[in-house]
């Protein structure tokens, strides 16, 4: 499977999400998308990273942008993490790493001198037609909401 490109298509998924639903990306065409990875629910820099766009959430949607976060956690981790920081937009579950593998975001990492699989933090932005606008890949936490917002204002 390819990974995505920037001006390009993004391919359609479905994924089960923290409603009870599966979704689809084509299921918000006529909106922007802030699809943002993380690695783990309820982890200290994955709570900071989402309670950032839950804060962030109604300027998104003054953008005409909807926030949808996706990591390997299944539904109940998900609903349990929502319930905790109240936030306001859903969850993706990629156990399987489908979606993941897609944007090139399921890689090998190191922490504490063990090698893994996980997802490397990262956010894309796709258009109302589903075409990949922006990436940032490997994000740092702090100050990334912001770069977002700025990126949608711009567009």
């Amino acid at each position: 499977m390819s990974i995505v490109q920037i001006g390009q298509p993004v391919p359609d998924f479905e994924l089960p999400a923290s409603n009870g639903k599966t979704i689809r990306l084509s299921d918000y065409r006529g909106r922007k998308v802030v699809l943002y990875f993380y690695p783990n629910d309820l982890t200290p820099a994955c709570t900071q990273q989402s309670c950032d766009f839950r804060d962030a959430n109604e300027t998104f949607g003054e953008s005409n942008a909807i926030i949808l976060g996706i990591s390997a956690n299944d539904l109940k981790s998900h609903n349990q993490f929502i319930e905790k920081y109240q936030l306001p937009f859903l969850l993706l579950a990629d156990i399987e790493h489908r979606v993941c593998d897609l944007f090139g975001v399921w890689q090998e990492k190191k922490l504490y001198g063990h090698t893994f699989m996980g997802i490397v933090r990262s956010t894309f932005l796709i258009d109302e037609k589903g075409i990949l606008l922006q990436e940032w890949r490997n994000i740092k936490v702090k100050g990334h909401v912001d770069k977002v917002r700025q990126a949608l204002r711009s567009r």
